[in-house]
């Protein structure tokens, strides 16, 4: 710990964002709440879909093959991580949102870094309404540590869309259907990520991935912090 590190520690002592503990680890997050968070460990390897045991391809994969490579989520989207979810999303409380980069960013990385790193845009309208693009924000720590370009203006949502979370599966896809859009005379590189908050369909990501496939991007991979488990789960 560097000296820096010590004297905020000493003047702002860590505590706990869940319950108000002490914080471990270096972050805003006691040991038993850290404990408690949801590992995506047994999942589909296509989609990362929670699953009981391992699968090289889900049902739903098996069914209707991703429009991308490979999917990395190393948290299930469930307690107590949601809350912490939902406090940086929409409470504007950018202190989870570290606490959320940092325990990403420790996890494991099942798949190679990418040549590019994007995220999923936000609206205009809705980025002004909430100040920031969560996303991207989860996404600067990554860039940093692996040493990878991040363009948060490559990819562009060209039409504002409604909240996915009030739709069914077939309404997010119909929603976000030619939402998406690169920027003209943008130069892509062999394999490129996309980076998202929450996977939940995954309806968003495979329409970015799509404009990428288009584009003519060979490896296309999606990241999530956290996959919802199938609503029949």
């Amino acid at each position: 710990m560097t000296t820096w590190e010590r004297l905020r520690q000493f003047v702002l002592p860590l505590r706990c964002l869940l319950c108000g503990a002490a914080g471990a680890d270096g972050i805003d997050l006691c040991a038993d709440c850290a404990a408690e968070l949801p590992r995506n460990r047994s999942c589909c390897l296509r989609c990362a879909l929670p699953l009981a045991t391992p699968a090289p391809l889900c049902g739903k994969c098996q069914r209707r093959t991703p429009p991308w490579d490979a999917a990395w989520a190393p948290f299930r989207y469930g307690w107590p991580l949601d809350r912490l979810e939902s406090r940086y999303k929409f409470g504007a409380d950018l202190a989870a949102g570290r606490v959320l980069s940092t325990l990403w960013r420790r996890e494991l990385r099942p798949i190679e870094p990418p040549q590019l790193l994007l995220t999923v845009p936000l609206h205009l309208g809705r980025l002004r309404q909430r100040g920031y693009n969560q996303a991207l924000e989860l996404a600067r720590p990554f860039a940093r540590e692996l040493d990878v370009p991040l363009h948060h203006d490559v990819l562009q949502r060209v039409r504002r869309t409604d909240a996915q979370t009030e739709l069914d599966a077939l309404g997010r896809r119909r929603n976000v259907r030619g939402a998406f859009a690169l920027r003209a005379g943008i130069a892509l590189p062999a394999h490129v990520a996309i980076l998202d908050d929450v996977m939940t369909t995954g309806a968003t990501l495979a329409e970015c991935a799509r404009v990428l496939r288009r584009a003519g991007v060979p490896r296309v991979d999606v990241w999530a912090l956290a996959r919802a488990p199938s609503p029949r789960g």
